[in-house]
């Protein structure tokens, strides 16, 4: 359960709405899933010590709670995409030199004023239809640029010079790289298919 928690807080960052509402409800599932596994126990003591009825209603409510915690971790675990993102653009267009991409910055603000910064680059495959695929997932940090080294690979600077533990800098050959720093993009199997190399800090 504090596994589920962390998960929830970290994820928190994306932003999006649907997102949003699975860590509502699923923080809502395990304070209602503690309340009734504490009624529980208190129960089971009272079947064991004054040999009262079993209370079963409260094991099937228990377990129908852990349950459901579960399907909501595993979700987010395991079916992240990078579908739902909205943001206002930061930086771009910047096109490959041979035209073949274009690369955008979105930002998006969350959590109020002691909040952050999301921010994710989305590459445009211009030659196949305007195909869209984010390739770049982070925390803002305050220097952030983004260059193509070559026709195929782009460079994002994206560090904290107060904090260079938190540098979010690479490159990536934008048809087979992608970087999550929280890593959720490299545990997806909705993703597997998206990229040959998946980067996390």
């Amino acid at each position: 359960m504090l596994d589920f928690i962390k998960t929830i807080a970290s994820n928190n960052n994306g932003g999006n709405m649907n997102s949003l509402y699975i860590h509502l409800v699923g923080l809502f599932m395990l304070f209602l899933t503690v309340v009734i596994f504490i009624i529980f126990c208190v129960k089971l003591s009272g079947f064991f010590i004054q040999r009262k009825r079993f209370p079963k209603k409260l094991l099937i409510a228990s377990l129908a709670g852990v349950i459901v915690i579960s399907a909501l971790f595993l979700y987010q675990q395991y079916f992240f995409t990078f579908n739902k993102l909205e943001g206002e653009l930061y930086k771009g267009p910047l096109n490959s030199p041979n035209g073949k991409y274009t690369a955008n910055a979105y930002y998006m603000t969350y959590g109020g004023a002691a909040g952050g910064v999301n921010l994710w680059v989305e590459i445009t495959y211009n030659n196949e239809n305007d195909k869209k695929k984010t390739i770049y997932y982070s925390e803002a940090k305050s220097n952030f640029s983004m260059e193509w080294k070559n026709e195929d690979t782009l460079n994002i600077v994206n560090v904290e010079p107060k904090y260079p533990n938190s540098n979010g800098s690479i490159e990536l050959e934008v048809a087979k790289e992608i970087y999550d720093e929280n890593g959720l993009a490299c545990k997806s199997l909705l993703m597997k298919d998206t990229y040959e190399t998946c980067y996390q800090n």
